[in-house]
């Protein structure tokens, strides 16, 4: 989805991308959910291959009606062994991650557009008319509410007394934890036209992260949020809007003290946390977010190609092309495999060391949000609102 202002820009997204609608602050949307739209292919037949992985489907829940094609990208969050899922319509579920029961759930009366944040005792989400909503970890039970000015379409992040919030305006809210009062907020600077979507935050110690449709990625001070650093992932350059667009929509990854993020305009860095210095800075690079493991980050571009960089240099060690224009989720990693859902709902297992395909199972629907992984245990949400958890086998 894209978004954006002056009419004839509106009009140009609409006959480039073919679908728009319309989100709060009288922002004009085009839809990149559900299946691609890039007219230069079709979606890459998939080719059969021998696994040389087992994968194991442990449990699948229902959790809602899902989101369908409003181009999303929910997925769940995994904190002490339970699963929290939110659908748009259907409120919010907490799963037992290793057996598949269902804990509680708490019935929203609004359409609840991000996945749930949680931590410190508490579980968030937020909804299309910028409805946040907190929870009590342990039964579910509503502890607050509040409001935003926008649509909430990233999960809140959680810690040290205090929730925020990223609405899809650029503004970054802060409340206490406790009573939901608001301590402070951040306005970033928009585009014209942005990609439909709002990059979750990132917390490192004092910090918050925050991704930008600017192209930047910056860091708040958590106690009042003051701005310490702001950096370039990708620059916004172009004759045209559509060309400019540089959104980093996925979450930045902290490792240690070193942060990871990607751009839509295919570039991903690597940035010292305390100073904001770019250590590497490479040419691949994705609009929904990337995986870590020991050794390798892990992207999807926009056209479907998943590419393994190397994690100390930022070269490239592998690139897999057999899921061309197939709507690729962001990666996670689960052991030595990168893990990738698509449009047709099958989830892909990569070889970490090569991108070789390694295995491959169906959902149903569409997967348009990052995979999460928790104790070995990887969990898919798809858009019909179908949790499904998987395992690896030897």
């Amino acid at each position: 989805m894209i978004s954006r202002q002056p009419r004839a820009l509106r009009l140009l997204a609409a006959v480039l991308v073919a679908t728009v609608a319309v989100s709060g602050c009288s922002s004009i949307k085009t839809l990149f959910g559900g299946r691609h739209k890039d007219k230069t292919g079709e979606p890459a037949q998939l080719v059969d291959f021998t696994p040389t992985v087992g994968v194991k489907p442990l449990w699948s829940v229902k959790v809602g009606k899902g989101e369908k094609n409003l181009g999303i990208g929910q997925h769940p969050v995994i904190v002490d062994g339970k699963v929290y899922a939110a659908a748009v319509d259907g409120g919010v579920t907490a799963i037992d991650l290793a057996t598949g029961q269902t804990l509680w759930h708490y019935d929203s009366k609004s359409r609840l557009s991000g996945g749930p944040g949680a931590g410190d005792g508490l579980v968030v989400v937020g909804g299309l008319k910028g409805e946040v909503i907190a929870l009590d970890a342990a039964d579910g039970h509503q502890k607050w509410t509040a409001r935003v000015g926008n649509e909430v379409l990233a999960a809140p992040a959680i810690a040290g007394g205090m929730v925020f919030v990223h609405s899809n305006d650029g503004r970054v809210t802060a409340f206490d934890a406790a009573s939901g009062e608001r301590r402070w907020f951040y306005s970033a600077d928009m585009p014209a036209l942005t990609v439909r979507g709002t990059g979750e935050l990132t917390l490192g110690p004092g910090l918050v992260f925050v991704p930008g449709d600017n192209g930047t990625l910056t860091a708040l001070s958590a106690s009042d949020g003051s701005e310490r650093w702001s950096v370039a992932v990708a620059e916004p350059d172009g004759r045209s809007e559509l060309e400019r667009m540089a959104d980093v929509d996925g979450a930045a990854v902290l490792d240690g003290t070193v942060l990871f993020a990607t751009s839509f305009k295919n570039h991903t860095v690597a940035i010292d946390g305390p100073r904001g210095q770019i250590l590497w800075d490479s040419d691949y690079g994705g609009p929904r977010g990337l995986g870590l493991s020991n050794s390798a980050v892990v992207i999807t571009d926009r056209n479907g190609n998943v590419v393994g960089l190397d994690k100390n240099t930022g070269g490239s060690i592998w690139k897999q092309s057999g899921l061309l224009n197939r709507n690729v989720s962001a990666p996670t990693v689960q052991g030595d495999y990168a893990v990738v859902g698509d449009y047709e709902g099958v989830v892909h297992w990569l070889n970490l060391k090569d991108g070789a395909f390694a295995a491959r199972s169906k959902v149903g629907a569409a997967v348009t949000g990052k995979p999460v992984e928790a104790n070995g245990i990887v969990v898919v949400q798809s858009v019909d609102g179908k949790l499904t958890a998987f395992a690896l086998q030897p």
